[in-house]
Formats: C-alpha cells, structure tokens, sequence
C-alpha cells in the first residue's frame, strides 16, 4: 500500500468521523443515560468491523451491480433509526435520572452494544463511505491483495471510531450529566436527531 493513499484516506476519514451523526446521536444518547460508553463504543466498531468483512468480500460489487441492495439497506437503514430515536424520546426523564445513578448489568450491556453494531451496520452512510470512498484508495497494483487493504483502511476508520466516540462519551457522561437539565435536553436532541436523520434518508431514497 501506498504511504501516501493511507495518509490521505485517514485524513479524510477523521473528518467524516469528527462530523455529527447517528453514531454520536447514540453515543450522547448512552452516556448521558447509561454513563456505559464503552460497550456503545465497541458496539459501534463491530458494526464497522463487519462493514469491513462485507466489503472485503465482495459486497462493493454487488452494491454496485445491483441498486436494488443499496435502496434496501438505505430503507432498513432508515426505518431503524427512525425506531432508535423514538424509544429515545418515549423514556420518562425519571428513567433516565434512575439510570445516572445506576450501573446496567450484563443483559443491558450486551443490549448497548447490539444497538451500537445495529446503528454504525446499518448506517447508509457507513455503507456508502465503504462502498464508494474506501475502494478508491486501494492499490491494485501494488502487490497486496486487495482484501488484505480493505482491512486495513477499515481498521483505521474503526481505530478512528473508537477514539472520537469515547471522547464523545466521556464528554457526554463526565460533563454532561452533572447538569440534569441540560442532559435531557441533549438526549431528547440526540433522539430528534436519529429521527430526522432517519427521515432524511427515507426521503433521499424515495426521490431517486
């Protein structure tokens, strides 16, 4: 792999990490209700480290060949985002004030981190910067298979992922949730924000 094409596409996917959008709508959400980010976080970065194997395999070519799967996984996409937010704003805010002061147990985590791998694997978004981005800094002619690049790129975004949403979470939970007043109304926008984003994607499709 080229020194040059890995700086440049890590440059690049900072930038589209740092920028708001489901997975920091359901990291705001975690930490500001569970204080638990690391399973959210790894949940997150599982669903990527799938994305990865996906891509790897072959499923650019088939997104491509066939518009058909990628206004599939966009409706999906949407509609769950859409079911995230919605149970995000449907809890009482005594719920989330039990829940500052109280440490979930294992079911709960697992639960945080399956949702976690739900939101980032079926993010449109994740999948087309997957699809359409990361294919265009590989080398094919530089002696490393393809699939052995692919994983590496997708380890970098998941490397990326998994600073920038601590950071978020820890922001979320440290900070955040010393001010009750101010932590729900941020987890009421995070939640919005997971159904207009779904919305918007609903939408963008149905135009096409």
């Amino acid at each position: 792999m080229r020194p040059g094409l890995v700086a440049t596409f890590t440059t690049i996917d900072v930038l589209l990490v740092l920028t708001p959008g489901p997975d920091w709508a359901y990291v705001l959400a975690v930490g500001l209700r569970d204080q638990v980010v690391f399973p959210a976080v790894a949940g997150l970065v599982a669903g990527y480290a799938a994305l990865t194997v996906l891509v790897a395999a072959g499923l650019a070519v088939l997104i491509t060949a066939s518009p058909g799967a990628l206004t599939a996984v966009t409706l999906i996409g949407g509609a769950y985002l859409i079911w995230l937010g919605a149970s995000v704003l449907s809890r009482p805010a005594e719920d989330e004030d039990e829940s500052l002061s109280a440490s979930p147990g294992a079911d709960s985590t697992i639960q945080i981190a399956t949702r976690g791998a739900a939101t980032s694997g079926l993010n449109p978004k994740g999948l087309l910067l997957f699809v359409a981005v990361l294919p265009q800094f590989v080398d094919r002619h530089g002696g490393v298979p393809v699939a052995a690049q692919i994983g590496v790129l997708g380890a970098i975004h998941m490397a990326n992922c998994g600073v920038a949403y601590l950071g978020v979470g820890a922001l979320a939970r440290n900070l955040l949730s010393r001010r009750p007043n101010a932590a729900h109304a941020v987890t009421r926008v995070a939640g919005a924000a997971m159904i207009v984003l779904g919305v918007l994607l609903l939408l963008e499709r149905a135009v096409r």
